[in-house]
């Protein structure tokens, strides 16, 4: 009885261990940094994406973070909201080929944003920040835009969330590069160019523009001739009148 009871207890505390291991690496792998753009299309412009920072460290505070810029498929004309208690730098990098907009060509894009921290500004251990940008246009054909991060605590500890899956894995990597799923373009976004019409149809249309015209030119005939025959019997009539007073007369 008391062998069984032990085995029990041990089954128990054992499973209890796999559970906590379990539900720590699921913790683990959603606390990471994140882009987010809800509704995001392919060619957008002037798109909001969120950048979401949690610590993961239960004793330093994050004070910085690198965020790399995808430069394969670039972002066109991005623009940092200020965040209170951070500052940014901007960096910029030069384009092999430039973007073509309507606004004009672009030959320089921003390919990484440092954000520090004040001094207590930083995002403690529990919580997590958020920081804005602004893309004015994003990639035509991109259906995925593959961001880079490298975070800093306060102790000194630096995490790079920079590791992509390999091609056809469905594993999560450790430490995930933020990744920005992009929806299709809604249709009719693009000016689709008007078609020519066809043999047919300008046969068609050709047809209906003579027969038109020639009833046209038909009515104006028998409205001509209705009008010759009454200016001819008003001249009567006025002839006779005439006639009529000069015999009275």
């Amino acid at each position: 009885m008391h062998t069984y009871i032990r085995r029990v207890t041990r089954g128990g505390s054992i499973l209890a261990v796999i559970t906590a291991a379990g539900l720590a690496a699921a913790a683990a792998a959603s606390a990471h940094v994140t882009v987010s753009a809800p509704g995001a299309t392919v060619g957008a412009s002037d798109v909001s994406m969120t950048v979401r920072v949690p610590t993961e460290s239960d004793t330093a505070s994050t004070t910085g973070l690198r965020l790399q810029l995808p430069t394969d498929t670039p972002l066109a004309g991005v623009l940092v909201a200020q965040t209170p208690g951070w500052s940014a730098k901007i960096v910029q990098t030069k384009l092999p080929k430039p973007i073509h907009t309507d606004d004009g060509d672009i030959s320089q894009v921003v390919s990484e944003i440092d954000w520090t921290a004040a001094a207590g500004a930083g995002i403690r251990p529990g919580y997590f920040g958020q920081f804005t940008i602004i893309a004015g246009k994003l990639p035509d054909k991109a259906k995925t835009l593959t961001f880079k991060a490298i975070q800093t605590y306060s102790d000194g500890k630096v995490v790079s969330w920079i590791e992509v899956p390999a091609a056809g894995s469905t594993a999560q990597p450790d430490f995930p590069a933020p990744t920005l799923e992009l929806a299709a373009a809604p249709a009719g976004s693009a000016t689709a160019p008007t078609p020519a019409p066809s043999s047919a149809a300008t046969k068609a249309t050709t047809t209906t523009s003579d027969a038109a015209s020639k009833g046209a030119a038909t009515t104006g005939i028998v409205l001509g001739a209705i009008g010759a025959v009454l200016g001819a019997l008003a001249l009567a009539v006025a002839l006779r009148s005439r006639r009529r007073a000069a015999a009275v007369a």
